[in-house]
């Protein structure tokens, strides 16, 4: 039986709540607003003790999936655990209560925050400049092209195509094109690797650039990457990583130093800043010297022990009302100063080892359709389950059964019935573990029992939802009879 919505548990006058008096009186407040912004009858609030909102929202909590509760094994999203010490230094008064408005004189310490963090992201990264102002990934994204087209029309010349592979993100022609760009997508070869010939047929001095991920969407790290930046370079185009998951680099590789120009970096991600429940992200932006002057403005910037921002008259412009997700730096920051350079660097072993030995787990039960090893993720496809009329999204389901979240689907594209999944460093052994037999059941249902697959999950609160006519047909507000 469903749960009764909090609307449906009002009671006339019933109050949970003691606002403190205004202290701007009501007929000046009345005054300075617009007439049509002030109500004619109170708002339809549900009238409601405290007890009963905090077991209302503590039982819908226990419904839902989150990394806390479970295992979140999406791929290219890196949903590790996020330590608690974050989430306490981030609501120190100091950080929680400060406003953007302020004088620069009076938030040093975030100031100061903020310029160590984009000095780890640029040792990290390899990058000479950062801007910590993009609100999500391609939020970066659109930062990283609009640089580009500013280093190009600096010379003279915008130029007209960006250059992708066929396992970018979707993310990547999306920015391209929204900035004005045509993109051009290059095919893989058999090795799920960048083909550098069809790469240097598409060269020539109308390409701005190359976005890039590696390691890419399949999990696998672009070995070329060198070459691949000699034949952008020697066309006068820049290189673009897409950075949303370092996770399988910190400590063992830069993309500075493989020849990137641009990166983006997802502290929602790699840095264990919470991005389960839709946000807040951050998406901070590295550059290449050259391309320091173009970055969002304003940068921070450093006299002696003073800090203060830096209105570039070069710079792309401002990307967002103020300067970038604050709370989510400060988890970052916090994440990057208790783990160190050497656990930096040991989280992104874990993770590789963590994906290569699921990986294998899972490798017989599974077509697996590049058998090299890989980095922090990995694509597996379900091609044999579907000769039984078993789809991935069927399978997907069935795992809700089990307490798992269900692993990134139908994505890269270029895997038919594809399964992207991350581990993550911070799942233990024995989860891997579970999570595999459960996987290696869920494929022996798949023969056995595929009818059982068609109707899952049926252990969950909600029963499978169709999900087109959802997108189709919002529905998000109640209205009180």
């Amino acid at each position: 039986m469903p749960d009764n919505l909090i609307f449906e548990k009002s009671v006339p006058d019933r109050e949970g709540f003691t606002l403190p008096e205004c202290d701007v009186p009501v007929r000046e407040l009345t005054a300075l607003l617009p007439k049509n912004m002030i109500r004619s009858r109170p708002a339809a609030l549900p009238e409601i003790s405290e007890p009963e909102v905090v077991r209302h929202y503590i039982h819908l909590s226990t419904k839902n999936h989150h990394v806390d509760k479970g295992f979140y094994p999406l791929g290219s999203c890196t949903m590790k655990y996020n330590p608690k010490i974050n989430e306490k230094l981030a609501r120190l008064p100091g950080f929680a209560d400060i406003h953007p408005f302020q004088p620069e004189k009076t938030v040093d310490g975030a100031l100061r925050l903020m310029t160590g963090l984009a000095g780890y992201l640029a040792v990290i990264t390899g990058m000479d400049g950062i801007s910590l102002q993009p609100a999500a990934g391609a939020h970066g994204e659109i930062a990283g092209i609009k640089i580009i087209r500013s280093y190009h029309e600096s010379k003279g010349n915008p130029r007209k195509t960006i250059i992708l592979p066929d396992s970018a993100h979707g993310t990547n022609p999306a920015s391209a094109s929204i900035s004005g760009y045509r993109t051009v997508q290059i095919k893989s070869r058999d090795n799920g690797l960048v083909d550098l010939d069809e790469l240097k047929k598409q060269m020539n001095n109308e390409v701005a650039g190359f976005m890039l991920t590696n390691p890419n969407t399949l999990g696998l790290f672009e070995v070329q990457v060198e070459e691949i930046a000699r034949v952008i370079h020697d066309a006068g185009a820049l290189l673009y990583m897409d950075g949303a998951n370092l996770n399988a680099l910190l400590g063992i590789v830069r993309p500075g130093d493989m020849g990137f120009d641009i990166v983006h970096m997802n502290l929602h991600k790699t840095f264990s800043t919470p991005h389960g429940g839709g946000g807040p992200g951050s998406g901070p932006i590295g550059v290449k010297e050259k391309l320091v002057p173009f970055l969002p403005k304003p940068v921070i910037q450093r006299d002696q022990d003073r800090f203060f921002y830096e209105w570039n008259p070069d710079s792309i412009g401002k990307l967002q009302t103020f300067w970038g997700n604050f709370a989510v730096m400060v988890r970052a920051y916090v994440y990057i100063r208790m783990q160190g350079s050497r656990g930096l660097q040991e989280i992104s072993r874990n993770a590789i080892l963590n994906a290569n030995y699921l990986m294998r787990r899972l490798e017989q039960a599974f077509f697996l359709p590049h058998k090299q090893h890989h980095m922090h993720e990995f694509v597996l496809s379900g091609v044999y389950q579907k000769k039984n009329g078993i789809k991935t999204l069927d399978m997907a389901k069935r795992l809700l059964d089990f307490g798992f979240h269900a692993p990134t689907v139908y994505f890269p594209l270029i895997v038919p019935e594809a399964m992207m999944i991350e581990p993550t460093e911070s799942e233990s052994l024995e989860t891997l573990d579970k999570f595999a037999r459960i996987m290696i059941q869920i494929a022996k249902e798949a023969e056995e029992n595929p009818e059982l697959l068609k109707e899952a999950p049926c252990t969950t609160p909600v029963s499978r939802l169709d999900e087109g006519l959802a997108a189709r047909d919002l529905d998000v507000n109640y209205y009180r009879k």
